[in-house]
């Protein structure tokens, strides 16, 4: 029988070790690791220093270039050993993920356990873990010329591809996991959909202020800075005016406040509609979740902001992030043709 609940248990694994590389990776950002290994090396980086010598070897190459130089340069040999680990244990993980997607692949296509359809959209995701592996290596890129950290829309890109491969991944497991849908008029759907659409663009802007460092600067709540809802510095920072709300760190970060209370009042309109219809029981479940979810991100978002931006507060904010796209796939998904 194709499709079996094999290669069902494969895609869900697949999601797994995608939220477990995003974890790894948001702890990579926020403990500025992610520049310790400048060099990519597909086979043999797998295995870090093993003994005092290599150690050695590895930093004098990190003090080649400017996060060393302008940033790190009272390092010490333990200093880049923690922050070389993260980076290590983020690309292990990443060539782990692609091994898991890539072999099991080929023995259910030998085996024959896959149909037209799961293999089209295999070779999707497959396409997807090696775009997502190149846009790491040219992020990392960016910030190994002048300016000591990498670009914030490389970061952006590799973050949203992240969280895109995986939502995808998670999609075509419930396509097998539920091959019957449930469809529902149309306008509801179109407002699902443009809930997604929102809460993409809401991620997007969270990796702008990750990669801005953009939320250790007006760290109030509800206004951006005491009696203000909107901070001067959103609009005279940046010329053109539009730079502000790309590029400007206060300009990105109100931007993604604004965005936050859209998102929520996008998944409160959809339960309150959703009131009005007769619905499935997985349709059910899917909108509270989805309701749950979002207030416990919003409150996520708030603290992280009010703290200063913790690590392990920075880390809860976007596997918050995660589940919250997890339940708007899984809620869409069952609202489906």
């Amino acid at each position: 029988m194709k499709d079996n609940k094999k290669v069902i248990y494969w895609l869900l694994t697949g999601c797994l070790l995608i939220f477990i590389m995003v974890v790894v990776g948001g702890i990579t950002r926020l403990t500025h690791s992610g520049l310790s290994i400048s060099n990519y090396k597909l086979i043999s980086g797998t295995i870090p220093p093993m003994n005092e010598t290599e150690w050695q070897q590895a930093f004098d190459l990190y003090k080649q270039y400017p996060e060393y130089q302008k940033l790190n340069n009272q390092f010490t040999l333990q200093d880049f050993k923690d922050i070389y680990f993260w980076e290590w244990l983020h690309r292990v993980i990443g060539r782990f993920i692609g091994l898991v997607f890539f072999i099991p692949f080929l023995y259910f296509l030998i085996k024959k356990q896959l149909s037209k359809a799961t293999i089209k959209k295999s070779i999707v995701l497959l396409c997807l873990g090696a775009f997502q592996g190149f846009l790491g290596w040219y992020m990392v890129k960016s910030g190994l010329v002048d300016n000591p950290d990498v670009s914030h829309y490389r970061l952006a890109a590799h973050l949203t591809t992240a969280f895109i491969t995986f939502a995808y991944t998670f999609w075509v497991a419930l396509d097998l996991i539920f091959p019957h849908k449930k469809q529902i008029d149309k306008g509801f759907r179109n407002l699902i959909q443009l809930s997604l659409a929102v809460l993409l663009l809401q991620i997007i802007y969270g990796a702008f202020v990750a990669g801005l460092d953009a939320g250790f600067i007006h760290n109030h709540w509800p206004m951006m800075s005491e009696g203000k809802f909107m901070h001067q510095t959103v609009y005279i920072e940046q010329n053109p005016l539009y730079k502000n709300f790309i590029e400007g760190k206060s300009g990105v970060q109100f931007v993604h406040r604004i965005l936050a209370y859209i998102v929520v009042l996008c998944i409160i309109l959809i339960w309150k509609k959703s009131k009005k219809r007769n619905l499935t029981i997985y349709q059910s479940k899917g909108i509270k979740v989805l309701l749950i979810v979002v207030c416990i991100q919003f409150l996520l978002g708030v603290f992280t902001i009010l703290l200063q931006v913790p690590v392990w507060l920075g880390v809860a904010h976007q596997i918050g992030a995660f589940f919250l796209l997890s339940a708007m796939t899984f809620t869409m998904h069952r609202f489906s043709k």
